[in-house]
C-alpha cells in the first residue's frame, strides 16, 4: 500500500492511498463469504454459494463495494500508523478510482481528508511558578470538625416546640393531582434543611408543630408521575433535635483512638491542615494548563469545534440557539487547545497507561453514567471509544508530570509539596500493576479534558466522485 501526504493546513491533511488488488483480496474473498451467508439461493445453503453465482445473481459490483467498505478503515488506520500522523476528528473520503469489476485487477485509489494535531513547539513547564493559597487552620474550623464528630454520636431527642432547620422531622406525606391520590409516605424522618426530600417541603415545616399538617405544591420526582405537579399534604408527628455529647475526655476516648480532648482536636486540625494542603495542589492544576495554553499559539481545526457545539446544542434540545452556541464554541475550543497540549507532552514524556488504570478509570465512568462496568466497556468498544479513554488518562497523567515539575509557592512564597496530590498518577514500577485511585483523580481527569470526561465521536462516511455508495458505519475515529 502506498501513501503520500499532502499538507492543506496546519490543522489538515490530505491521504492519497493506492491499495493493491493484493492488499484488497482479504476484503474481496471477505466480502463473498459474508454475502453468501446473507443470500437465499435454491439448492446451496448459506454460507456455501460459489462465488461464480454471486457474481452472477448478486453482481461483481455489490461484491466489491462490499469490500471496500469492509477495507477501508483499516486501510486509513495502516496509512495514518506508518506515515505517523495524529488525527483528530472524523476523516472524509473519497473514492477516486475502482479496481477492474471483470477481474478485480488495478489499484484501489482513495483520497481521505482528516483534521490532525498541529505541529508547535512545546513551553518550557519545568519550574514553571504556580501560587497558591497558605494554609490557616483556624480555632472555628477546628470546632466545626469537631461537631460534625459529635453529631455522629449524638442522639435524637423529641422536643415539644415548632420545627427549625436542623431539626428532624417524624412526617406523612400525601401526593395528589386534580384531587386522585397518587403516591403516600408514612412515617418517615427527614432532616429539615437538608434538601433531600422534595422541593418546598423546608418552606412547609418551618414552624411547623407536632400534630398540624399542611399543603403545598411540588414536582414529583419519580414514580409514575414523574415530572407532574401535584399536591403535596404533610403531616408532622414529632420534631426532634439532636442531642450532642460533651466535649471532653470521655468522648475523645469514645470517639477516637486518643485519651483527651486536647489531642482529639489536634488530630482534627492536622486533618484539616490535610485536606487544604490537598486544596493547595488542586489550586495549583487549575492554574497550570492556562498558563501553559497561554505561552503557545495551538490552532484547533473549526469542524472540530463545529462538531461539538452541535453535538452539544442536540443533546440539550436547543439547535437553534446561536448565543448559547456561541458560548459552547468558546469553551470548546479552550478545551481542545488543551487537550492537544496535554497529548504534546504525554508523548514528549513517554506516558504510558496501564491496564489497571484503564480499567479502575473505565469502572469509574461505568459508575458515573449508571451503568455495569462490563456493559460500559462494551458500548465504548462497540463505538470505537476504548483509545480515547485511554488518551483520556494519558492527560490527567501528563498533567501531573507537569504539576510535579512545577515550582509551587504559597502566598508567602513557602514551597509546597504537590506530590500527595499527584501521586496516583505516578508510573508504575517496573513489573507492578498501575495504581489509579479514582477518587482523588477525579478532578484532575475532568480538568485534563476540560471537564467532560466522556466527549462524543464522530463517525465519517465514504463515497466515490459519482456518489457511489461505499459507507462504513464505524470508519474513522477521533484520535485527539
Amino acid at each position: 500500500m502506498k501513501t503520500t501526504v499532502e499538507k492543506l493546513s496546519p490543522t489538515r491533511v490530505k491521504l492519497n492511498i493506492a491499495v493493491t488488488p493484493e492488499e484488497l483480496k482479504p476484503s474481496i474473498d471477505h466480502a463473498y463469504t459474508h454475502i453468501a451467508e446473507s443470500v437465499n439461493i435454491p439448492g446451496f445453503r448459506k454460507g456455501k454459494v460459489p462465488p461464480q453465482l454471486i457474481d452472477q445473481r448478486v453482481g461483481r459490483e455489490e461484491v466489491l463495494n462490499h469490500a471496500v467498505s469492509d477495507g477501508m478503515d483499516g486501510f486509513y488506520r495502516k496509512a495514518i500508523e506508518e506515515e505517523k500522523i495524529r488525527t483528530l476528528g472524523r476523516p472524509e473520503a473519497d473514492i477516486k478510482e475502482w479496481p477492474n469489476l471483470k477481474d478485480f485487477t488495478g489499484d484501489l485509489q482513495l483520497t481521505i481528508e482528516v483534521d490532525v494535531r498541529p505541529d508547535f513547539e512545546l513551553p518550557n513547564y519545568e519550574g514553571l511558578k504556580l501560587e497558591v493559597d497558605d494554609i490557616k487552620v483556624t480555632p472555628d474550623e477546628v470546632a466545626d470538625e469537631l461537631d460534625a464528630l459529635r453529631s455522629r454520636f449524638g442522639t435524637l431527642v423529641t422536643v415539644d416546640r415548632p420545627a427549625k432547620d436542623g431539626d428532624f422531622a417524624q412526617l406523612d406525606l400525601l401526593a395528589t393531582i386534580n384531587g386522585e391520590e397518587v403516591d403516600t409516605a408514612n412515617n418517615i424522618s427527614y432532616e429539615i434543611g437538608s434538601g433531600e426530600l422534595i422541593e418546598g417541603i423546608d418552606e412547609a415545616l418551618d414552624s411547623l408543630t407536632a400534630g398540624e399538617t399542611t399543603n403545598f405544591e411540588s414536582t414529583l420526582l419519580g414514580g409514575d408521575n414523574e415530572g407532574q405537579v401535584a399536591q403535596i399534604s404533610v403531616t408532622l408527628l414529632a420534631v426532634k433535635e439532636r442531642e450532642l455529647p460533651e466535649a471532653d475526655d470521655d468522648f475523645a476516648q469514645i470517639a477516637s483512638p486518643y485519651d483527651t480532648i486536647g489531642e482529639l482536636r489536634a488530630e482534627l486540625k492536622n486533618q484539616i491542615e490535610k485536606s487544604k494542603a490537598f486544596g493547595q495542589g488542586a489550586q495549583a492544576r487549575d492554574q497550570i494548563v492556562d498558563k501553559l495554553t497561554a505561552l503557545v499559539d495551538i490552532p484547533v481545526p473549526q469542524q472540530l469545534i463545529d462538531d461539538e457545539v452541535k453535538r452539544h446544542l442536540e443533546s440539550e434540545n436547543r439547535p437553534d440557539d446561536a448565543e448559547h452556541g456561541k458560548e459552547v464554541a468558546e469553551s470548546s475550543e479552550k478545551t481542545f487547545r488543551s487537550q492537544i497540549l496535554l497529548d504534546a507532552i504525554a508523548e514528549k514524556e513517554e506516558v504510558k497507561v496501564s491496564q489497571d488504570e484503564l480499567t479502575q478509570y473505565l469502572i469509574q465512568g461505568a459508575a458515573q453514567y449508571g451503568m455495569e462496568p462490563g456493559e460500559f466497556i462494551k458500548v465504548l468498544d462497540e463505538n470505537g471509544q476504548i483509545p480515547s479513554m485511554i488518551g483520556e488518562v494519558a492527560r490527567a497523567k501528563a498533567l501531573a508530570v507537569v504539576l510535579d515539575k512545577a515550582n509551587v509557592v504559597d502566598s508567602k512564597g513557602k514551597k509546597v509539596d504537590v506530590s500527595e496530590f499527584t501521586a496516583s498518577f505516578a508510573e508504575p514500577e517496573q513489573g507492578e500493576e498501575g495504581d489509579f485511585d479514582t477518587a482523588d483523580a477525579t478532578s484532575l481527569l475532568q480538568a485534563a479534558n476540560g471537564g467532560d470526561p466522556h466527549a462524543g465521536h464522530n463517525h465519517g462516511n465514504a463515497k466515490d466522485s459519482h456518489g457511489r455508495k461505499a459507507s462504513h458505519e464505524h470508519y474513522g475515529h477521533d484520535h485527539a
